[in-house]
């Protein structure tokens, strides 16, 4: 499980392509989010732009987020909730699956202006009870991905991606979803080794993702 907090990269160290070949288009320059400015995140309305959106409690999925960003570029946001989990691991799984249970759609921060800008998003998340966080239906419920290409990445404790992926494609019929990675989390670490950062890279290179 992971802690939510707003940690925008300041901007890619490298400008790089992009190329996917099933979704045919191409990153073009990213427009990051800077300490002290709107809550809103932007990006100028052209195409063929990313964007990595990611959930994160401990920092797992953070730490691959990051490592996707700084090889592909592109913009990086983290979806953040209105309101908190807990610190101890045990509650937030009861929290997470009451939230489940009960089909809750939490409040988001920060907001994502001119979502059409981007064609390719990738989708970051923990494995909740075999599925996405609520945060990520209330994400896909608020905004269009219709002809998006979406490509999910999770960190697990045993779960790999669950029902995440079909999930996904019962909330956006009209995206394409390319292949997901699952990276083991908790309290391994391994999301945050070079192993997994050998793992990542491998992954993009299957994708077609290309520098």
């Amino acid at each position: 499980m992971e802690k939510t907090v707003l940690n925008a990269d300041q901007g890619p160290s490298r400008r790089r392509l992009l190329k996917i070949t099933a979704a045919g288009v191409m990153a073009g320059v990213a427009t990051p989010v800077r300490p002290g400015s709107s809550s809103a995140f932007a990006a100028e309305k052209t195409t063929g732009k990313t964007l990595v959106a990611y959930f994160s409690r401990t920092g797992n999925t953070r730490d691959v987020a990051n490592q996707i960003h700084q090889s592909i570029s592109g913009d990086i946001v983290e979806i953040r909730t209105a309101h908190s989990y807990p610190s101890d691991y045990r509650a937030t799984t009861e929290q997470a699956k009451r939230e489940q249970d009960s089909k809750f759609r939490p409040q988001l921060t920060p907001e994502i202006q001119n979502i059409d800008a981007y064609d390719i998003v990738f989708i970051g998340y923990p494995n909740w009870w075999s599925t996405l966080p609520m945060a990520f239906f209330s994400f896909f419920e608020k905004y269009n991905f219709d002809n998006k290409t979406l490509i999910p990445f999770c960190t697990h404790e045993g779960g790999y991606l669950g029902r995440s992926v079909s999930d996904m494609k019962a909330l956006c019929p009209n995206s394409t979803i390319l292949e997901g990675l699952a990276l083991r989390g908790g309290n391994s670490g391994y999301a945050k080794t070079d192993a997994a950062h050998r793992e990542i890279a491998e992954w993009l290179r299957k994708l077609k993702i290309e520098a």
